[in-house]
């Protein structure tokens, strides 16, 4: 199939990929975001070696590697603050580093411009208000009044997927895990080249993002799923972090003060068993396979999601047979990361049993340096 013409649904890092991946294809791609300014919160993420792999594959590592910061160790502290590790990475391209930390406006930057360079048709500030499979084409009613014909519809618009809802109405609804994360940039101390992990009941970590800025994160135990005023933000952080032992991390708490520059959110997962598709319209990302970030695996799967559904479609002659076989090739690996990230995640809130998080992560790294 050379001659499709592709709706993408959402334009976040999913969305973004796949409308690159399915140009490099040589499909026609029109892609929606329902957020008018195109924007992304400020905070950032660690990427690792499958990552930079696909970007290499997207033909955009480089501008990808620049707008972030490069390692190849993940260290690892005692509560305390006494480091007792440092764990080199393999890197999967040669001549590059195996894991990056980048911000996520920087990486929706990198995003953004290649996939409108690449001949994306983008459209910002509308949703889909109706889709209608005729078997052939899916007409699709726009939020502007605007209507479309598109031979397939890709569903990148992440955990409360209304696509999702429109062709799989009998899908789970995402799961709260009882845990949330808190997030927030900070100048970068000298010593942070890589991954710092702090071990203890407070997940904790500090991930460079530049010369200039690292970010820390955090993950607490939050009963009841509560939400906090905007204006609490700060003091709320900084509340979780009083009682760490490390008086590096009780210092650099002092400096989370701006509460419009703490990210906050509950951590849900969702897994959908079965089909990812009907009929024309296909789910990736977190539309189908939502993982806490405790493997840091979450954006890297929506990411290969996009590279293996253009080279399916581009190798069959049948879309049914091309949806099910990138459902059969992201299928098992999508469902390991769901697991395995939530049962760090439950063991460290005592609802299952204790997760080795250095073991964890050697295995995921072994599994995701596998092809694609």
């Amino acid at each position: 199939m050379r001659d499709l013409h592709i709706l993408v649904i959402g334009a976040g890092i999913g969305g973004c990929t796949a409308a690159i991946a399915l140009r490099r294809a040589g499909f026609a791609v029109d892609m929606i975001e329902k957020d008018p300014s195109w924007s992304v919160y400020g905070v950032g993420i660690i990427q690792q070696s499958n990552v930079l792999r696909a970007m290499k594959a997207l033909d955009i590592i480089d501008d990808y590697i620049c707008a972030g910061y490069g390692f190849d160790h993940v260290s690892v502290f005692l509560p305390d603050g006494t480091q007792v590790a440092r764990i080199p990475n393999m890197s999967l391209v040669d001549g590059y580093p195996a894991n990056i930390g980048i911000g996520r406006p920087a990486l929706h930057k990198v995003l953004g411009e290649k996939a409108i360079s690449a001949g994306v048709e983008v459209r910002l500030g509308i949703t889909v208000q109706a889709m209608e499979d005729e078997g052939d084409r899916v007409r699709v009613r726009f939020s502007d009044g605007s209507e479309g014909s598109y031979d397939l519809v890709v569903g990148a618009d992440g955990l409360y997927s209304a696509t999702r809802r429109m062709v799989l109405p009998d899908a789970p609804e995402p799961e709260f895990t009882g845990q949330s994360v808190w997030r927030y940039n900070l100048p970068r101390d000298e010593d942070v080249t890589g991954l710092c992990a702090f071990q203890g009941p407070t997940g904790l970590g500090l991930v460079p993002l530049s010369n200039e800025q690292m970010y820390m994160f955090v993950t607490t135990p939050e009963p009841g799923n509560p939400r906090f005023p905007r204006e609490m933000l700060a003091a709320q952080m900084r509340e979780r972090l009083a009682g760490v032992p490390a008086p590096r991390i009780r210092a650099l708490a002092e400096q989370i003060t701006d509460d419009a520059a703490v990210v906050y959110r509950p951590l849900e997962t969702l897994f959908v068993e079965g089909a990812w598709h009907r009929g024309r319209t296909v789910l990736i990302g977190d539309a189908v396979h939502t993982t806490t970030p405790h493997l840091g695996q979450g954006a890297g799967m929506a990411i290969e999601d996009a590279i293996v559904l253009a080279e399916e479609l581009s190798a069959h002659d049948d879309l049914e047979a091309a949806l099910r076989a990138f459902h059969d090739r992201r299928y098992d690996r999508c469902r390991y990361i769901v697991e395995a990230s939530r049962a760090i995640c439950l063991g460290q809130l005592g609802l299952g049993p204790a997760v080795d998080n250095a073991a964890a992560t050697r295995e995921m790294s072994i599994r995701v340096a596998e092809p694609i």
